[in-house]
């Protein structure tokens, strides 16, 4: 009677609740593509740009050759993101037949906007020079320079104008092939370095431990 119950209870689950899970299944779609450079004609990929769903927390990053793929729903809102580009967004076609959607996504490097520059054209470098020493600065050219070159402004500069994504990206792999350098063994410690210790047995012959400790 039991085995009897079970095997209804399975053919009930199988046929009431299959068309429910087709149903949420059907509004997945794996969304994949690439993510390229628009500003010029080249079409440089970018790469590690940050792809998010937009109010669902949830993403991904495109890779080196600027490759992603993720699984969305329809009618997603997706973030394109990255230091020194514009920011995108897209959203997933409601109307979609099918489980699978590629795209091409373009991106425009975001301009930052610096001080005004003024660039004087002498036709040689002597004339620079004779123009230079006549050159008479005001008193307000001269507290602006000042103001410009203070340690202060440098730091608020530094700390405000974002890398761009040639130089994310480069800071990126550098850090990132710094720790799979030593993939499989142990990365070099100096106390199993031959030359650090001759350095030390140096050192120890020409007293210079004996010479710090005299010192304190």
């Amino acid at each position: 009677m039991i085995r009897k119950l079970t095997i209804l209870l399975g053919v009930f689950t199988l046929f009431y609740c299959s068309p429910l899970s087709a149903q949420v299944d059907s509004n997945l779609v794996q969304f994949s593509g690439m993510v390229l450079d628009g500003t010029t004609q080249e079409l440089m990929p970018v790469p590690y740009v940050n792809i998010l769903v937009q109010e669902k927390g949830r993403g991904t990053y495109s890779d080196f050759s600027g490759f992603f793929s993720i699984v969305v729903e329809k009618g997603d809102i997706i973030v394109f993101s990255a230091v020194g580009y514009q920011t995108v967004r897209y959203t997933i076609p409601d109307s979609l037949t099918d489980n699978r959607y590629s795209l091409v996504q373009l991106m425009t490097q975001d301009a930052v906007n610096l001080p005004e520059t003024v660039v004087f054209p002498w036709p040689s470098r002597d004339h620079f020079k004779l123009e230079f020493l006549a050159m008479d600065v005001t008193p307000e050219l001269q507290e602006r320079a000042n103001r410009n070159i203070a340690n202060e402004t440098l730091e608020r500069m530094r700390s405000e104008v974002a890398s761009d994504g040639v130089e994310n990206s480069s800071y990126y792999l550098r850090q990132q092939s710094r720790e799979f350098y030593y993939i499989g063994q142990r990365p070099p410690m100096n106390i199993f370095s031959p030359v650090a210790w001759k350095q030390f047995f140096d050192a120890w012959k020409r007293g210079d431990y004996k010479r710090e400790r005299d010192d304190r």
